[in-house]
């Protein structure tokens, strides 16, 4: 905020007003607490992400395709001119208030398995849904080796027990508000695109990856299809990496908090420099790394 007052101050004060909560204050402020609520965290992390691409760009840092991870599409497709900024802080915003809600009715969790074949994980849900009359899937690729679960709370942590039984190097349950990308959001969906259908989806001005197909959007329309198949479909990303290194990108920016993505492209493509740029440490040093070169 200090660094960039004129351009960031304008997001905040934006949100704040259209989605009449304190989000800057939540942003800046606000406890583990406060910000773990679904509802919150996803409207909060789609803002800090696009803060952060809007000051790479100020300083001539210019995708040449992008692509974003479950909630990061959202930043995604406003990066590329798809969504309107605004018109994807409401969608976030109700996303989380819908997730949420289905946490309450059914309440679930997410783990990530690594060190198993993304198949062997598989059919480990399969395996423990059909024996335990449970939801349990695969909501996440993520590469060869790491894979996340998602569904009812019983079904994960079965299907954590088998991986480790069966040699996983680790199993970590992730502290998330819901049980995204599985089943159990299906119910939500059709509602969701209520949402979808009132909000306008333009033609992108960059390419821009999908996570449900792993493939190209080519249109406003099929961009808001696949968003909406997204809640309660896996994200294919460990085939979206792959993507992208056929494209030989120069480098891999990972806007927003965190350096889960970087740590997930560097594992995939470790010829290809990949930098978080969620601090304004981070930023400075991604652009005096890639000024000049497309990302």
């Amino acid at each position: 905020m200090e660094r960039h007052p004129g351009l960031v101050r304008p997001y905040f004060e934006t949100a704040d007003e259209v989605l009449d909560i304190p989000l800057s204050r939540l942003c800046l402020e606000g406890g583990a607490e406060e910000l773990r609520d679904t509802s919150v965290t996803q409207p909060a992390v789609y803002l800090v992400s696009l803060i952060a691409a809007a000051i790479l760009r100020e300083q001539g840092i210019m995708p040449s395709v992008v692509a974003g991870h479950s909630l990061g599409e959202y930043t995604a497709l406003a990066s590329a001119g798809v969504l309107d900024w605004v018109d994807g802080l409401r969608l976030v915003r109700q996303r989380g208030l819908l997730m949420a809600e289905v946490n309450r009715r059914t309440p679930g969790r997410m783990a990530a398995v690594i060190g198993l074949p993304a198949e062997r994980v598989r059919e480990l849900c399969e395996e423990v849904a059909g024996a335990r009359r449970t939801v349990v899937e695969v909501a996440n690729y993520n590469s060869a080796q790491q894979t996340v679960v998602s569904g009812a709370t019983d079904g994960v942590a079965e299907v954590s027990r088998r991986a480790g039984a069966e040699g996983a190097s680790h199993v970590a349950e992730l502290k998330v508000g819901a049980p995204f990308h599985c089943s159990l959001m299906a119910d939500v969906a059709a509602e969701f695109g209520e949402h979808l259908a009132a909000t306008s989806f333009r033609t992108p001005s960059v390419p821009v990856v999908a996570n449900v197909a792993a493939s190209y959007v080519h249109s406003g329309p099929e961009a808001r299809e696949l968003l909406g198949e997204q809640l309660a479909a896996p994200v294919r990303w460990h085939e979206t990496l792959n993507l992208l290194g056929r494209e030989e990108v120069s480098g891999v920016v990972e806007v927003g908090p965190g350096r889960v993505l970087t740590n997930l492209s560097r594992s995939v493509h470790p010829g290809v420099p990949a930098l978080p740029a969620g601090t304004a440490r981070q930023i400075d040093k991604a652009v005096e790394q890639l000024s000049g070169a497309p990302v």
